[in-house]
């Protein structure tokens, strides 16, 4: 078991990174039934919390099927961030994670989320400040540093766990790295191995099959993995690398049905959770990943990203299943999709 706080995980659990504009609650209600062990919030301005500002607010709903889950948070501010952290201890998620992992220039230029990696003093201040603001268990998620000559997440994981966080999240890039280039694990691994270190850590960056996490797990020995991309149009990640670690051979790939059932849940959490209009439009970012591999689906993809009601999208979804039932999908690898404007893996 992989215990802090009052959660209590598997051995080596998977967590659903926080994704901005992808990981709110319908995308989460699909993960965690397809084995995610942990899931987070997108990630939440302070300031945004603090103006009450309605976007920043509904990202705060969470719900009971999804626990455990965290509220991520971001500022480069003590004040801010404490503030910030006394609202989200009022809704009661089961940890708050601090962002000092977002790499995009209007987070990082600002002194927030990887920007913090510049100033580890910083760095200390504001986690210290959120842990006494909060009863909630405090996690982090953070590079490996800013660039290649500033790689001092051995440093900033001793910090950050003498003043008080429970579990450390490394994404194994840094901040100019952006998401190019192949995340580089070798110091997770020491963080992980540091014998002063005795909080969890999990490994995240590039993480797109079974073998690769099974890998990652016995080389580097992480307490877990956190999944972000890999999971976009594909939840299904999760219980085939469970279903690989504890067996060594692979399970079955999805059928069309499931497929379709998937993306169907999907899409009625989303108009459920945002209303008709919001839902339907921002659920047509999903489809192309739930339905990638299927041959001359352009048509019907076509119809998706245009119908306005969610009854036509239903009855398209039913064609697609009835059309391409049987339909044996192969393995190949999960391609990781770059939203990189959007910050997804922070």
């Amino acid at each position: 078991m992989v215990n802090f706080g009052k959660i209590q995980l598997p051995d080596f659990p998977l967590l659903l990174a926080p994704m901005e504009d992808v990981s709110d609650p319908p995308f989460r209600a699909v993960c965690k039934d397809n084995g995610a062990d942990l899931m987070y919030t997108e990630f939440i301005s302070s300031e945004g919390l603090i103006r009450d500002a309605i976007k920043s607010r509904k990202k705060l709903d969470i719900f009971d099927y999804e626990r455990p889950v965290g509220i991520q948070i971001f500022g480069g501010d003590e004040e801010s961030l404490s503030l910030a952290a006394k609202i989200v201890d009022v809704t009661q998620p089961d940890l708050l994670d601090i962002n000092f992992g977002c790499p995009v220039k209007k987070v990082a230029l600002k002194g927030a989320g990887a920007g913090v990696l510049r100033d580890v003093d910083l760095m200390v201040r504001l986690t210290a400040a959120v842990v006494k603001s909060t009863s909630l268990p405090v996690t982090v998620k953070t590079r490996l540093g800013w660039d290649d000559k500033t790689l001092n997440i051995e440093e900033v994981a001793e910090r950050l766990q003498d003043v008080g966080i429970q579990a450390l999240a490394i994404h194994g890039r840094t901040r100019t790295q952006m998401y190019k280039g192949q995340a580089d694990w070798s110091l997770i691994g020491k963080v992980k191995n540091n014998p002063r270190i005795h909080i969890p850590i999990f490994g995240n960056g590039d993480i797109d099959s079974p073998e690769k996490a099974l890998e990652y797990k016995n080389r580097y020995g992480v307490d877990g993995i956190m999944i972000g991309r890999a999971a976009i149009g594909y939840p299904w990640i999760f219980n085939e690398i469970k279903h690989f670690v504890q067996t060594g051979e692979h399970a079955e790939p999805p059928t069309i049905e499931e497929r379709v059932n998937v993306a169907r849940k999907h899409l009625h959490k989303s108009v459920e959770w945002k209303g008709p209009v919001v839902g339907i439009n921002e659920m047509r970012r999903h489809y192309a990943n739930y339905l990638k591999g299927m041959p001359n689906i352009k048509e019907y993809r076509g119809k998706l990203v245009t119908l306005k009601e969610m009854a036509e999208i239903d009855a398209v979804l039913d064609d697609i299943a009835r059309e391409y039932r049987g339909f044996v999908f192969q393995k190949t690898p999960i391609e990781l999709i770059n939203y990189h404007e959007n910050c997804p893996v922070n």
